[in-house]
């Protein structure tokens, strides 16, 4: 094959075909007399094996499987493939603990608050197991503001702010990026908010899936590249 048919059947350029070869995703292709490289069946693979890892789990980390498909034993290859397996199951379970937590916080009833219920930055950083200075990033960010009166006087949070905290605890725990948070926590307090919590949860619940099936293509056209290991 041609580096324009490996483009085609891959949905990648010419130029990014010839990139990925100098990278070491493909292994070097044969060439012509006359200089022109020449394809076979283990550079598709790889090619459609990267696209799809690279999906799955990132550029730099895909690069390093198939490298290792080339230059390594396979089972250097598999171990990263495995590594890449582990860390989406960890980010699902991350994920369906940050789901039941922060459902169960949001739904708590916050009522007849006292003065002397609201918390400093230090007990509030102490209880969620975090430095106060996590707490002055979320409160600069505009995640979980206190309430004071001036900036010199201390930082004290209320219930409704302590219940904000550990919602944005459990889904920074979960990987929800700050940008990602200060969209969703101004809904705090509104009668719809559990609702649009969850469908955000759902959302980062379909990526999960789709990163995964990622994975799933990425490992079936890989087989293609490495050897079976010998009984």
């Amino acid at each position: 094959m041609r580096t324009a048919d490996i483009a085609r059947q891959t949905g990648y350029s010419v130029q990014q075909i010839r990139n990925l070869e100098q990278d070491g995703v493909l292994p070097r292709a044969a060439r012509t007399p006359t200089g022109y490289r020449i394809y076979a069946e283990p550079h598709l693979h790889s090619a459609l094996a990267y696209r799809a890892l690279a999906a799955g789990t990132g550029p730099v980390e895909a690069k390093k499987i198939l490298r290792a498909a080339h230059e390594h034993p396979a089972s250097d290859a598999l171990a990263l493939l495995d590594a890449a397996h582990a860390r989406l199951h960890t980010e699902r379970r991350e994920l369906a603990l940050a789901k039941e937590a922060a459902q169960a916080i949001a739904a708590e009833p916050i009522t007849g608050v006292r003065p002397s219920d609201s918390m400093t930055i230090t007990e509030l950083a102490t209880a969620l197991g975090v430095r106060p200075s996590t707490l002055r990033h979320w409160d600069a960010e505009g995640l979980v503001v206190p309430r004071r009166d001036s900036v010199r006087e201390p930082r004290r949070y209320p219930p409704d702010q302590v219940r904000d905290a550990r919602i944005v605890h459990q889904l920074r725990l979960a990987g929800y990026r700050i940008t990602t948070l200060k969209a969703l926590m101004p809904h705090l307090g509104r009668a719809h908010h559990r609702d649009e919590l969850m469908t955000t949860l759902a959302a980062r619940d379909a990526g999960i899936n789709a990163r995964s099936r990622a994975l799933l293509e990425g490992a079936a056209a890989l087989s293609a590249v490495i050897p079976p290991t010998p009984a």
